[in-house]
């Protein structure tokens, strides 16, 4: 009887359901693109590295680009010829935007940051490209300025944690945008250039205190005491490591990519949210349900939901900031195809409208 009455201090929150209301806004958009007389967007994926959770990560996003509207075209190809074969898609007018599943060296990271660097700007639909990074660092928005009519995109894993962490409500829409994630402290397991440096970026760039932990110690960043810089910056913390972190984290955020690894519960404050971007499950799941209010196990379906609204321009309308991650991503991630010329000049006048709309600034 007694076990009947204990009140559940967990929730335990899916990416499916995270992923609804995104998918239902890539639809909304991807119809009034096509009113226009746009056809289906076309994704190109590439798998060159065998890896069992890349191809179930391949099967998900067919399916989920199948079921809202979009083309899918998985293309698996040898490492060696992989640069070859996206320079080919780069050319090909009907893909809209490309993607490569990572690691395709994992004992040589910069091949793989080479690699990224071979997809067409135009249509690196992860936000990958240098120039894209670049600007999610230092906050700028725009690819061409001072024209200011090309936006960046955000790296889609770091995006949809953010869009995750908007979910659960832990930015507080009350503040100014760009300071949504003040008074917040987030601890952030995995610096790598993929998903877990931008991640702690986009997150101090919103106000949050964030420490960023890897198997070469800890780094915080921040916008400076009070949030009064205009963008984070980074400072090493010489002896901290997850027993000095944890236990003042508001939110816990790992993405350790071995099996092994288990973030140490017992470390974890009473009522904190715990994300797990991680291929492998990085919380001891029953025992964090005893300890964490909220917990996301998989963030992979919000990641792809993130993907699609990359290939598509919106007409929605509305207030964005420079600098607020929650509110830009309404515009930012919906921009590949707007960024581009109309294909035809009868559809020039309706694609400059909603390009324009897209990318209104209050």
């Amino acid at each position: 009887m007694a076990s009947q009455d204990t009140v559940k201090t967990c929730r335990v929150l899916t990416a499916e359901t995270i992923a609804k209301n995104l998918l239902n806004e890539v639809r909304d958009t991807l119809a009034k693109i096509q009113e226009t007389g746009s056809g289906q967007p076309m994704l190109a994926a590439f798998l060159a590295n065998g890896d069992p959770h890349a191809e179930k990560y391949a099967e998900w996003s067919k399916k989920t680009c199948e079921d809202n509207g979009f083309k899918f075209d998985l293309r698996n190809v040898e490492k060696e010829a992989l640069e070859e074969e996206i320079m080919k898609a780069n050319e090909e007018e009907e893909v809209d935007g490309i993607i490569v599943y990572y690691p395709i060296f994992p004992k040589n990271p910069s091949h793989d940051k080479y690699v990224q660097e071979t997809v067409d700007l135009g249509k690196d639909v992860e936000g990958m490209r240098h120039q894209h990074l670049h600007n999610m660092y230092l906050n700028i928005r725009y690819l061409d300025p001072p024209e200011n009519r090309k936006k960046s995109i955000l790296p889609c894993t770091p995006l949809a944690v953010v869009k995750i962490l908007e979910y659960l409500q832990i930015y507080n829409p009350v503040l100014a945008a760009g300071n949504r994630l003040y008074g917040k402290t987030i601890t952030v397991i995995n610096r790598s250039e993929v998903n877990g440096r931008p991640l702690a970026a986009l997150l101090a760039n919103d106000g949050a205190t964030v420490y960023s932990v890897d198997i070469t110690g800890v780094q915080l960043f921040t916008r400076g005491q009070g949030i009064k810089k205009v963008r984070h910056q980074v400072e090493d913390k010489e002896g901290w490591g997850l027993e000095q972190c944890l236990p003042i984290s508001d939110v816990v955020i790992s993405g350790v990519p071995t099996e092994s690894y288990k973030v140490p519960t017992e470390l974890i404050r009473d009522g904190a949210a715990c994300i797990n971007f991680s291929s492998y499950k990085n919380f001891d799941g029953p025992a964090i349900k005893e300890k964490a209010a909220l917990y996301v196990p998989s963030v992979g379906k919000v990641t792809i939901a993130v993907l699609l609204r990359n290939l598509v321009v919106s007409v929605m309308t509305g207030c964005y900031s420079q600098c607020d991650a929650t509110k830009w991503v309404l515009t930012e991630n919906q921009r590949l195809i707007a960024n581009r010329p109309a294909k035809k000049p009868a559809d020039s006048g309706d694609i400059a409208q909603a390009r324009n709309e897209a990318f209104a600034d209050d």
